[in-house]
């Protein structure tokens, strides 16, 4: 019983030791990637912009389209 409470004890050492020189050696975790930015819409991306473009090709004569 001895024993085994000896390797326990040398284990948590061992693991106590290990974390402690992982932080002073400043080791961070890998960061996270956030979602990406939401880009700037222009107006070749814009659905209003591309459906009155359409209506305006297949009717050009139409002073309102």
């Amino acid at each position: 019983m001895l024993k085994f409470l000896l390797v326990v004890i040398l284990l948590a050492v061992a693991v106590y030791l290990t974390v402690r020189v992982i932080q002073r050696r400043g080791v961070a975790p890998t960061p996270r990637r956030s979602a990406p930015e939401p880009r700037p819409m222009g107006p070749d991306d814009d659905p209003d912009f591309l459906r009155d473009l359409d209506r305006k090709r297949r009717h050009p004569e139409d002073p309102d389209a």
